[in-house]
């Protein structure tokens, strides 16, 4: 091989690489994307049980928009994303089903943003909780008023309810202002003998004292929560 031509093909190669190093990068965002999807995917369907109980063969499906985001079913906490605003379903077994969530929406903010200030309001309801019945291989939605306007939307967060609607489109249930205190007033309850429960009796309903922690910090304001970091590093 001659040397001439060792030089040929060294400037065709350098020539060409920064086109397919523009070309590499171009195609990076859409193989990101593509794997965003493929995880979404697989994680749009969410159980909501632990072990393997026998009704699991005929669950039926609560389907949640992004705008729901569900946070407990029955006790257990649910698992929390990157990205929260992913319409997800979650499998329920038949019979009796609590489910507890927050409507989230999200405005647009006019005029000029100030560096490190967030571009949108986001407008957020309370916990609520909802309960209802479901029949096995049942397919099951949330229903509610969506706001037009950032105005709409803070006037009616107060007030925010959302009902169950089943596939026949029949209202099943509606659902209510929900506390931690809700799940966790039968542990506070003393034993017949008038002693306190111990920890054992207080996980009775299924929560374990971490869950119980993420319960409460979700619903703490941003001043109860500094409070209990101070506490805690004290």
């Amino acid at each position: 091989m001659s040397i001439s031509h060792v030089l040929c093909v060294s400037k065709f190669k350098l020539s060409y690489s920064p086109r397919w190093l523009q070309m590499v990068r171009a195609l990076l965002p859409v193989a990101f994307l593509s794997a965003l999807v493929g995880c979404s995917s697989a994680v749009t369907k969410l159980e909501t049980w632990e072990g393997n109980p026998t009704t699991a063969v005929n669950a039926a499906t609560l389907k949640a928009p992004g705008a729901i985001h569900v946070s407990r079913v029955n006790g257990h906490s649910m698992t929390n994303y990157l990205m929260d605003d992913l319409a997800l379903d979650y499998a329920l077994l038949p019979g009796e089903n609590q489910v507890v969530f927050t409507y989230k929406t999200i405005w647009a903010k006019s005029g000029v943003v100030r560096d490190g200030e967030s571009k949108v309001h986001v407008i957020k309801s309370g916990p609520q909780v909802v309960r209802f019945e479901a029949s096995p291989n049942e397919t099951y939605r949330f229903e509610f008023d969506k706001p037009e306007s950032r105005r709409q939307a803070e006037q009616m967060m107060p007030e925010f309810s959302a009902a169950i609607v089943g596939a026949n489109g029949k209202v099943l249930a509606q659902s209510a202002s929900w506390s931690p205190s809700d799940t966790t007033s039968r542990a506070r309850t003393p034993l017949s003998g008038g002693q306190a429960m111990d920890g054992e009796m207080l996980a009775s309903d299924g929560m374990s004292s971490l869950d119980r922690l993420k319960a409460v910090w979700e619903t703490a304001s941003d001043d109860d929560k500094k409070a209990f970091l101070r506490w805690a590093f004290e």
